[in-house]
């Protein structure tokens, strides 16, 4: 079916539509598409019965104080410095004011969705509605759309309205008009390079084209490290299919980190999550082998998180997939008394297409993990300032100019983002992720530098950016050539997923060092490094070219290409022990 058709029955669908009571029929559209985004196209029309999940994000009531303590208790010299959140203290700053929560269950009363079928979770209110009620509640049409490059099929809608009423009482609502892939960042697939027992004398591979664990800790400086902490974990977390294999990891340990042979991981389910054993994702196993093999024996923990590809598993009442991946993660980790001192995520979309009132509350979700005392990472991407040419660039707002895609999450400010860098001699990989975003503006933390750095450029590339925005990456790691084993090969991988968890691997010892020491964890980590990027490796050479240009450049300094530049443990050791 072409899509001026579905418009067409959408037409029909609203004008049929019951009359909605007076107060709730001044509506105001929430956000809209053109068309579907890039990539996604109309597969087909839901059954009206058919039930959903649909997440209502509340307004938080004491968000600005939330943001304001993320940063007294992450800002070297604050008297609150490294006196992180409890789990109730940061419920208690984004808990719902009680006249939103009155306002949404009148609202749905109103669309005769029964009490029993509303669950209110912290700041979010969760509704079991058929597509029906949705399409009433929400004045749009759902549909089933389908990305043929990562074979999802997900329940979404082009647009949606809310009554002005609500305004003052919801963020957001899902799912409705995020289409996001929640695509890898990995460069090049995985290629095999030999059988497991072919790659036995690793002392005779070139760190300069075979990244090793070996590599990365005399690069780094950590070799010389032994954890101490017993209760320091690092989180990784995973999407679309993709499975972290334990006999992968003890092969690849029995190769490239002997001394730890005996070091695993534990697997957590996050909604709908799976761990199949006999398909082990490259991803994944990339992820956590570099995790383990950096870190161990600290304890790591991969989370298999239900999403948009195939392990979603229909039922009955819902045949279609209705997930919201991020969201699906962030309200479990939430949820958690405890949780991961270090955070590693290797996955993204180009921030254009993430609906800016989604991406803003998602934001604000990772937020509250760095005030409750976890460093969050995030890969910057592979495609240099947006893509491998023009047309990867265009905007999509209608009016098709090309303009450099910054990545979400990498842009939003309160996760700390990892760039790409190659070499033994270390210099930019030319596929990292880097830029300005267009819905951050730049936060104190780097105001100066990012404008520093932009002041070099002058006129060139102007309007294909936002000088104003947040400026990403804010570190960097090695991205290319990494050796992992899959299904007892071993083989090579490149992108800014190897620099993600190489530089977790780094900072989670420097947390062991604190713990171990009765000492707080890091927690967020952006003030404390934009004031003191002596502690990092400087990258001055090499462009992240894209978009038809050749790119940003790396200079003395932050740039958008490697950020600060890469780790040094024994640095990070010295630089806390000055500032704690």
């Amino acid at each position: 079916m072409l899509w001026s058709q579905l418009l067409a029955l959408c037409a029909v669908a609203l004008a049929s539509a019951s009359p909605l009571a007076e107060r709730y029929t001044t509506l105001r559209k929430r956000h809209s598409w053109d068309a579907p985004p890039r990539g996604w196209e109309f597969h087909s029309i839901p059954n009206a019965g058919e039930v959903i999940e649909l997440r209502i994000g509340l307004r938080q009531g004491r968000v600005d104080e939330l943001i304001s303590s993320l940063y007294e208790v992450s800002e070297p010299g604050h008297q609150r410095y490294g006196k992180h959140l409890s789990k109730a203290q940061v419920d208690a700053l984004a808990a719902p004011h009680a006249d939103s929560v009155a306002a949404v269950e009148a609202w749905l009363a109103h669309h005769g969705v029964a009490s029993e079928s509303v669950a209110l979770r912290e700041a979010w209110m969760v509704a079991r509605v058929t597509v029906a009620q949705a399409e009433s509640m929400l004045d749009t049409t759902y549909a089933v759309f389908h990305h043929s490059e990562s074979a999802s099929s997900v329940l979404r809608t082009m647009r949606y309205s809310l009554p002005a009423e609500l305004d003052a009482h919801i963020d957001v609502m899902a799912p409705t008009t995020h289409f996001g892939t929640v695509r890898s960042m990995k460069k090049e697939k995985f290629e095999a390079v030999g059988e497991l027992g072919s790659v036995v004398d690793i002392g005779k591979l070139n760190c300069e084209t075979n990244v090793t664990v070996s590599c990365l800790r005399d690069l780094y400086r950590t070799k010389d490290y032994v954890p101490a902490a017993a209760d320091n974990v690092l989180g990784v977390v995973g999407y679309v299919d993709e499975w972290a294999n334990y006999v992968d990891l003890e092969d690849f340990l029995s190769v490239f980190r002997p001394d730890e042979a005996q070091s695993s991981f534990e697997t957590v389910l996050v909604h709908g999550g799976v761990n199949d054993q006999s398909k082990p994702g490259d991803e994944a196993n990339l992820d956590i082998q570099y995790t383990i093999g950096i870190s161990a024996p600290t304890k790591n923990v991969y989370y298999s998180t239900g999403g948009l590809a195939s392990e979603y598993k229909p039922d009955s009442l819902s045949p279609t997939n209705t997930n919201e991946p991020y969201l699906d993660w962030l309200e479990f980790i939430l949820a958690q008394d405890e949780i991961p001192q270090t955070i590693t995520t290797s996955y993204g979309d180009h921030e254009q297409t993430v609906p800016y009132d989604y991406a803003v509350r998602v934001c604000t979700e990772f937020a509250k993990l760095g005030a409750r005392g976890s460093t969050v990472l995030f890969a910057s991407g592979d495609f240099g300032v947006g893509g491998t040419n023009a047309t990867n660039c265009l905007a999509n707002d209608g009016s098709n100019e090309i303009v450099f895609q910054p990545m979400f999450p990498a842009s939003c400010p309160y996760v700390t983002t990892v760039g790409g860098t190659t070499g033994v001699v270390e210099r930019a990989a030319s596929f990292s992720g880097g830029g300005f975003s267009n819905y951050f503006p730049a936060p104190e933390y780097q105001a100066q530098i990012t404008a520093d750095y932009v002041s070099t450029l002058g006129d060139m590339y102007k309007g294909l950016y936002n000088a104003s925005g947040r400026g990403f990456p804010d570190i960097a790691a090695q991205a290319e050539n990494f050796l992992i084993v899959l299904n007892e090969t071993v083989g090579s991988i490149d992108g800014t997923s190897a620099s993600s968890p190489t530089a977790a691997g780094v900072i989670s010892l420097v947390n062991d060092y604190l713990l171990s020491t009765n000492r707080a964890p890091l927690g967020f980590l952006n003030p404390l490094i934009y004031k003191n990027a002596w502690a990092f490796n400087d990258i001055t050479n090499g462009t992240n070219p894209g978009c038809g240009t050749d790119g940003f450049s790396a200079m003395a300094g932050w740039d958008p290409v490697t950020g600060l530049g890469t780790p040094d443990f024994k640095r990070l050791q010295a630089l806390v022990d000055k500032v704690y």
